[in-house]
């Protein structure tokens, strides 16, 4: 029996590394689509290059899109690629829109157009429920985004919802809560903290200038959430589902555990800066993860500390080799 083929768009990012490590190990064949530009960075995935098919298209041409399905016929596709990062859709409110949401839809066409029979996975935000109505929050809670990136993402979410019921086809949203790892940008704030930490520990810095200490949110690590993506494709009936933690914590905690790991207290060095305040804040972001526990058998096993030690760990031993 041939194995199965699956696109992911987006596949040099965190999400679409641990994704395509995941899918690999299932025996799939990966098809990842990488944009056309002289910046792209293979650093995530350079360990399993060799085992991926790298295809050139873009979310902002749905012509390249039909291509690269007409030419690879995947059974599933998993849409990670998206202007990801929330701070900069203020700047950038028209890009975030045309990939975060509009990328959106030209590839539900795509899929339409050449095999509705694709499962089709979107990658969704808790950055939508925003100005949150409830707590926790759960598949049915109301949006309320509170960026354009969160606008962006609700767009996203419902021409996922609307393609399935308009035409029948498998097409499922994951609501993922914040997931970190390793691999996660310097522009996050939980990676910033975690290299800023070795960086200070090592000698190399005083100070960690930070935004908003207060904001809570429901982090867990990337490489579990992954397998929550692939189990949303294997149901017969297609479904959106909230995954997180069902726990929350606040950057300050954040910071306090990291800078305790290497034997620091964080009041010592972390300055709060105005710069890094959003223009509308989130306060607080905690999911409900029972349906996906009860339909789709999935937990998170990094704990919150794991994750932090984790990712504290892989960034000292980054910093001192790029010391050498």
């Amino acid at each position: 029996m041939a194995p199965k083929r699956a696109l992911i768009t987006g596949i040099t990012g965190q999400d679409g590394s641990y994704l395509a490590e995941f899918l690999l190990e299932k025996g799939y064949e990966v098809i990842g689509m990488v944009r056309r530009s002289s910046t792209v960075n293979f650093e995530r995935i350079k360990h399993i290059q060799d085992k991926l098919t790298l295809v050139s298209g873009d979310l902002l041409d749905e012509v390249s899109l039909i291509h690269i399905l007409r030419e690879h016929r995947p059974h599933e596709v998993y849409n990670l690629a998206a202007q990801s990062f929330v701070q900069t859709s203020w700047p950038q409110p028209v890009f975030t829109g045309e990939t975060t949401a509009l990328g959106v839809t030209r590839l539900l066409d795509a899929v339409r157009i050449v095999d509705p029979g694709i499962r089709f996975y979107q990658a969704s935000s808790s950055e939508m429920f925003g100005k949150v109505v409830e707590v926790p929050q759960k598949e049915t809670t109301p949006f309320y985004p509170r960026s354009p990136y969160g606008v962006a993402k609700v767009y996203g979410h419902w021409i996922t919802v609307n393609y399935r019921e308009s035409y029948g086809m498998h097409t499922t949203s994951g609501i993922l809560f914040n997931h970190e790892s390793p691999r996660r940008g310097l522009e996050f704030v939980t990676r910033k903290i975690s290299h800023g930490v070795a960086r200070i520990k090592l000698g190399l810095d005083e100070e960690l200038r930070l935004g908003n200490l207060e904001a809570r949110r429901d982090w867990g690590f990337a490489g579990d959430y992954v397998e929550a993506m692939w189990l949303m494709l294997q149901q017969d009936q297609p479904e959106d589902y909230v995954i997180a933690t069902g726990e929350t914590h606040s950057v300050r905690e954040f910071c306090e555990l990291a800078f305790s790991y290497v034997g620091l207290d964080y009041r010592d060095y972390v300055v709060i800066d105005q710069r890094f305040m959003r223009p509308a804040e989130v306060d607080l972001l905690i999911g409900d993860p029972s349906k996906a526990r009860q339909k789709l058998g999935w937990q998170p096993r990094t704990s919150f500390s794991e994750l932090v030690q984790m990712m504290v760990e892989a960034d000292l031993q980054l910093v001192k080799e790029q010391m050498r």
